[in-house]
């Protein structure tokens, strides 16, 4: 089996490679396939395996993309969110199924063409959306009718440790971001930054804290997956670092997220651009206290005419080097890159279901999914309780 990981020379999917390459004994070949050639082939060096190479590409080019893509079996997507148009694009013009980390693009528009070709996109499977899809599906699974979904995490990593991430902090906290919406009653609701704010219970290292909603493609597909069961709400809530709100919530209260022009000694600049421009290149942007990942996924609904609430969290190896393939950084960017190599791996291994644009949560499995987790020490926990003692959400 030949893999094209396509930006797989970023630290979060080349972790999906690592992860591909120990698991699946069955790959025979990757090709790191990065703009930035340098990088890809530093991703080379540190993996150390005869089965893999770096190729320069420009996935600007489409054509020139999916040539480059013939001869493979399948195609990991590490690009970030402002490429995934184009990175889909690629994937579907090469004839090949695909697999991406973030989901919030426009894959959906292909799902007729990867239909034809009878190939599979799973758009979106990280840590969430992916296995915040799972743990919804998984609990709804068990349920006669579901109420409500709410979907949150806890992504603890520096505000800006690279483009990409830096990137996905703008993306998130854009005021005017379409895309940020809840699924209440049969529509879709946009809302601003800060909206819905909630406390949640996030397992040890992590406590409780609160969480906002964030554009994440949960609601979108969860509200019509689930709709046979009735669901009337769906949420997906975020937070990251304390320092990393405290400045969102600073910028987004000062007009700062709209990223004003002003004119320094003669130059027009964008204020969030200099300060993400900081961010990148300083200690404050590149580092943090805590480092890793959680999920909170909570799912009310019916079994048996009584009402229950299911609630999924997961737990993975500290990150203050006791284990040392999770020290400091790889403890988040292991958690977010190792479900893609998950999901790619079952793909090859044809445990995917249906073909098109598939949602995560009908893509896979939801236990094999799980039973996998477990072998990279990531471990899925599962309570049921009455549902009187849940918070309300908080309109904001």
């Amino acid at each position: 089996m030949k893999v094209f990981g396509l930006g797989c020379a970023g630290r979060i999917s080349h972790e999906s490679i690592l992860d591909m390459l120990t698991f699946g004994p069955e790959i025979t070949k990757v090709t790191i396939a990065d703009y930035n050639e340098a990088a890809a082939k530093e991703v080379v060096a540190w993996l150390d395996d005869d089965r893999v190479d770096a190729v320069k590409v420009d996935v600007t080019d489409t054509d020139a993309t999916a040539k480059l893509m013939e001869g493979y079996d399948i195609v990991v997507d590490g690009t970030q969110i402002s490429l995934n148009d184009l990175s889909a694009a690629a994937i579907c013009k090469a004839g090949l199924p695909g697999i991406n980390l973030n989901g919030m693009s426009n894959e959906w528009d292909l799902d007729d063409q990867f239909k034809s070709l009878g190939k599979t996109m799973v758009p979106g499977f990280g840590m969430t959306p992916g296995i915040t899809n799972m743990m919804a599906m998984h609990m709804a699974n068990m349920l006669d009718t579901v109420e409500s979904v709410r979907c949150s995490h806890g992504a603890f990593r520096p505000i800006a440790f690279s483009a990409s991430i830096a990137e996905t902090t703008r993306v998130e906290y854009d005021p005017d971001l379409p895309s940020r919406v809840v699924f209440e009653d049969g529509e879709f609701k946009q809302v601003k930054p800060f909206a819905r704010p909630m406390d949640i219970a996030l397992p040890e290292p992590y406590g409780t804290l609160p969480e906002y909603i964030i554009p994440h493609p949960e609601p979108l597909t969860l509200s019509k997956t689930l709709a046979d069961k009735g669901v009337r709400l769906v949420e997906a809530r975020g937070t990251w670092p304390a320092k990393n709100m405290r400045l969102i919530s600073a910028m987004h209260e000062w007009g700062i997220l709209r990223n004003p022009v002003v004119n320094v000694n003669g130059t027009d600049v964008g204020v969030l651009d200099a300060i993400f421009a900081h961010c990148l290149g300083s200690e404050e942007g590149t580092t943090t206290d805590l480092y890793g990942y959680a999920l909170h996924v909570e799912v009310i609904g019916t079994k048996d005419g009584k009402r229950e609430r299911h609630v999924m969290t997961h737990t993975h190896p500290a990150s203050d080097g006791s284990v040392e393939d999770w020290a400091g950084l790889r403890a988040y960017t292991r958690n977010v890159g190792i479900p893609m190599g998950i999901g790619a791996l079952m793909m090859l291994r044809g445990q995917a279901n249906g073909t098109g644009t598939v949602a995560p949560e009908l893509a896979f499995d939801t236990q094999a999914v799980f039973d996998e987790m477990e072998k990279r020490e990531m471990l899925v926990q599962h309570v049921v309780t009455e549902p009187d003692d849940v918070l309300e959400t908080v309109n904001g």
